[in-house]
């Protein structure tokens, strides 16, 4: 059942379902095929190439390769090159968010592990058949037409930076790691998820 509570946080690794989870989809690494993908995107403007916070570009986009270098002037630049004010996500939009990834996960047959819906970014932890690419395309797409039809912003805002982040999850550990990130490791929660069966 899919669940949405603003709360504290609860006990992840180490938890009965996620492990129990971890048993049922452990034959699923023996072919090759992901347990789940983490998947990761920016609002638009949020994350420039060239921040503190590091990034990566197209050069820099293969595991275990160095981060795209922290350079104040490609982050101005980029700055200056956008065609909107960054985006940010209230309370309020946080919640169209995230009710809207657990419809298309459901929708899709998808099964949502765990998401976090951040005021500048968004996490979720999906077992899907389809490529992550696709997954998180769904997210951003179905993401922007609720927020638009919610009143938020009219439906040539650009909310969400160029592509993201998705990462496979190959073994229990894995999951077991990307699901504490994404419950414990943002700091205070505020908009997300975690899976209870």
């Amino acid at each position: 059942m899919l669940m949405s509570v603003p709360r504290l946080w609860q006990p992840c690794i180490g938890d009965a379902n996620v492990n129990e989870r971890a048993l049922k989809m452990k034959d699923r690494s023996n072919r090759n095929e992901p347990l789940a993908y983490h998947i990761t995107f920016n609002c638009y403007g949020q994350h420039l190439h060239g921040d503190e916070d590091c990034s990566v570009d197209r050069k820099h986009n293969v595991y275990g390769n160095e981060y795209f270098p922290t350079h104040p002037g490609i982050e101005n630049f980029e700055r200056e090159a956008m065609k909107q004010p960054p985006y940010f996500l209230d309370e309020p939009r946080r919640k169209v968010v995230l009710k809207t990834i657990q419809e298309v996960c459901e929708f899709r047959g998808w099964d949502l592990i765990a998401a976090h819906v951040r005021s500048t970014h968004v996490h979720a932890v999906v077992d899907a058949k389809e490529k992550p690419e696709k997954v998180m395309k769904d997210f951003k797409s179905y993401s922007s037409r609720r927020l638009t039809e919610a009143g938020f912003d009219d439906k040539d805002r650009k909310r969400w930076a160029r592509h993201g982040s998705t990462t496979y999850k190959w073994t229990p550990d894995d999951l077991y790691t990307a699901v504490d990130y994404v419950v414990r490791g943002q700091g205070d929660p505020l908009m997300e998820y975690y899976e209870k069966e």
